[in-house]
């Protein structure tokens, strides 16, 4: 049967039933339901997902809505009186039986009635799924323990929770021909650009296809545009008060139903380096320990390609670090043993993933004692060689964003071929082009490398040093007026 997404409700229920039966698959899916109860001599007809609903919500329902059987006067207008005896904080009216096929398949309730062209959604979602817990990638010493789920109405519930402000915007959105998948805009409306918001709902709005199948970052390629660059556009995180301190700074999020992770941006290089730590400590705690992190990260990839260009070119190498250099040349050349260590790197961090809790502890230890102590033992690996790399996954390990760290790994291999195969022409050459490449990146128009390009100098101290709230406080102030003069 041929279906228009703008069919209207019909007055003859037969006609509605047709349809949304053969759409929903009543009869073929066990979990699609459908109850008919006849309410002041009309036949009332309710469809839902058992699994997503609140079965006690449905059975007051209709409690409710038999009781007006033993009104004495119920009333010529009967859509009107079913209207008021459903006694639920949200209900909406369509008159298109498409809102109704998705209403129900995303956990509400659809109720059509006989004789009439208008039909009613009653919200009575009770998505499964685990509560807020911290996430495992972004634990802190100090602060809130719960985290986002992979419930929409959940996540945006914790984020309203910290910011009560009617400027706060969740605005809904539908991708996916066949799925739906629900997607939320979050962001304070007067401090994020209206220009940025108008864009991401445009290009979200813009995506055709069945469904989300990775859903939120399936929607990061989509509205990104992203290929084969590695460098992380967005900024993922799971964290309710990392989203709220964001969105005061103007930036959006997005909110897919069924992942844990918040999309934010626009957002710069240096926005994946900060930590939710720097600012559950004092300031001058938080200062050193983003020095510190930043020192390790420029580490992580340098370190490295460095040693390797003084190891095959000796001839740059100062007198004050002459102890540089392998005291046992291995079986295999230099740079097959730096490649080999970084790839094996790679596949312990991959193992780790994918091995249970309980026996992860045992893998670390079999990897770095035994794996790493014979390799050195049979000549594959020089002492100097797993130092260094063992030094440079540290350095990756301190990154607070995921992705950014992967996107840095790639880096340093681009940067090690390079300093192999073309010495020091390489080793400046590959740097120089990354700086270049990050350099024209742009996050929804904004400079990848802001404050260094622009270069903005307060807006660089402030990314280096920790500044207390109140300074923070009074800048976004200023910043607001700006804003608000402007327009």
């Amino acid at each position: 049967m041929g279906y228009d997404p703008y069919t209207p409700v019909e007055k003859n229920i037969d006609e509605n039933q047709a349809i949304l039966e053969e759409r929903l698959g009543i009869g073929k899916s066990f979990d699609v339901g459908k109850r008919e109860i006849v309410v002041m001599g009309r036949r009332l007809q309710l469809y839902y997902v058992t699994g997503l609903i609140n079965s006690d919500l449905i059975v007051d329902l209709m409690t409710q809505l038999l009781l007006l059987n033993s009104l004495p006067e119920p009333g010529h207008d009967v859509l009107q009186t079913i209207h008021n005896r459903l006694v639920h904080q949200q209900v909406n009216s369509t008159e298109k039986l498409e809102d109704i096929y998705t209403a129900v398949l995303s956990g509400l309730i659809g109720i059509i009635i006989d004789e009439e062209t208008e039909a009613f959604i009653v919200d009575v979602r009770s998505y499964p799924g685990r509560g807020p817990s911290e996430p495992d990638t972004e634990k802190t010493v100090r602060g809130s323990r719960d985290g986002y789920t992979e419930n929409i109405i959940v996540n945006t519930a914790l984020t309203r929770r910290r910011i009560r402000t009617g400027k706060l915007r969740n605005e809904i959105l539908k991708v996916g021909d066949q799925s739906k998948t629900d997607i939320a805009i979050m962001y304070i409306e007067d401090i994020a650009d209206p220009v940025i918001v108008d864009e991401i709902k445009r290009r979200i709005s813009q995506i055709k296809v069945d469904g989300l199948t990775m859903t939120d970052k399936e929607l990061e390629e989509f509205i990104t545009g992203q290929v084969y660059n590695p460098y992380p556009l967005v900024r993922y995180t799971e964290r309710p008060d990392v989203v709220a301190a964001h969105l005061y700074q103007g930036m959006i999020a997005i909110v897919v139903d069924t992942s844990p992770s918040v999309i934010l941006g626009p957002v710069t290089l240096f926005d994946h380096l900060t930590s939710v730590e720097e600012y559950r400590q004092t300031p001058a705690v938080g200062t050193f320990l983003r020095i510190i992190r930043l020192g390790g990260i420029i580490v992580s990839i340098f370190l490295m390609p460095t040693w390797l260009l003084f190891v095959l070119h000796p001839e740059y190498l100062p007198d004050f670090l002459n102890f540089i250099g392998p005291q046992e040349q291995g079986n295999i050349p230099i740079i097959l043993q730096v490649i080999a260590g970084e790839i094996g790197i790679e596949f312990l961090r991959m193992a780790s993933i994918h091995t249970p809790t309980s026996i992860s502890s045992a893998l670390g230890i079999v990897s770095a004692i035994l794996i790493g102590q014979v390799a050195v033992d049979v000549g594959l690996f020089g002492p100097e060689i797993l130092f260094y790399v063992a030094v440079g996954a540290l350095g990756a390990f301190v990154t607070p964003s995921y992705e950014l760290g992967l996107a840095n790994k790639m880096l340093k291999l681009f940067i090690i071929i390079g300093t192999a195969l073309l010495g020091i022409w390489g080793y400046v050459g590959t740097i120089i082009l990354s700086l270049i490449f990050l350099a024209t990146m742009k996050s929804f128009g904004k400079p990848y490398l802001y404050p260094l390009v622009p270069f903005d100098f307060k807006a660089l101290i402030r990314t280096v040093i920790r500044f207390p709230i109140t300074y923070r406080y009074n800048h976004q102030q200023k910043q607001n007026q700006k804003k608000s003069s402007a327009k």
